[in-house]
């Protein structure tokens, strides 16, 4: 199979094993992360075929979803192998696979190749902004987490464990991870995409407060 026809295959494989979800980490949501990569690698000059790969397959060993806990790219290793991906492609991709995640506000991004930080800011631009707020909401009612608990303040993790144990609400997720993004974005492409989301995340966050303590504001 020549490049196109891999990444083709791959999104389908891809398309048919998340399209059942319901936490947010479904199809739509890599399609997006797909053509954000696509997007921002046009501008930074990256290897495309790393990057398209690493986007279609970023979430396949998702700690979030699978018995282990970690993020080991098995299953991803084993796709990329049965399309005779060649072993240098194949080994940066599993390595972008492995760290993409966001693991906590102070946990170190070990990322290190140009093509993991653009697939990493894709997925962390459909983390934030309109979209951002509706998978966060889904992912909670997935998780069945209180939409907000007043009495229950955010917490910035220190440590990936602390991090992937917590059961805090919704609504704290903004404070500990998604309001963080805009800062923690790798490229410039991305940094400039991801200023107007976060806007939409503050003003969402206003109004919630608002209305959840029963001010008018229409004045």
């Amino acid at each position: 199979m020549n490049k196109n026809d891999i990444i083709q295959k791959t999104a389908e494989y891809i398309k048919v094993e998340f399209s059942d979800d319901s936490s947010g980490h479904d199809w739509w949501h890599i399609y997006r992360v797909w053509k954000n990569a696509i997007t921002i690698c046009e501008h930074e000059k990256a290897d495309r075929f790393i990057v398209e790969l690493a986007a279609l397959l970023h979430d396949l060993d998702d700690w979030k979803f699978n018995e282990s806990g970690d993020e080991t790219p098995l299953r991803a290793r084993a796709w990329l192998e049965s399309c005779s991906v060649d072993i240098p492609t194949t080994e940066t991709v599993c390595e972008i696979i492995k760290h993409i995640s966001y693991k906590g506000a102070g946990v170190e991004n070990k990322m290190k190749s140009l093509e993991g930080f653009i697939v990493q800011d894709a997925d962390r631009l459909d983390a934030i902004g309109a979209i951002g707020i509706g998978r966060a909401f889904a992912y909670g009612g997935y998780k069945n987490r209180m939409m907000y608990d007043p009495d229950s303040p955010p917490h910035m993790h220190a440590s990936f464990e602390e991090y992937k144990n917590s059961k805090s609400a919704t609504i704290n997720h903004f404070y500990e991870k998604l309001l963080l993004l805009k800062d923690m974005m790798n490229t410039n492409s991305a940094k400039r995409i991801a200023e107007q989301r976060h806007e939409v995340m503050v003003k969402f966050l206003d109004q919630f407060m608002n209305e959840w303590e029963g001010k008018d504001v229409s004045t």
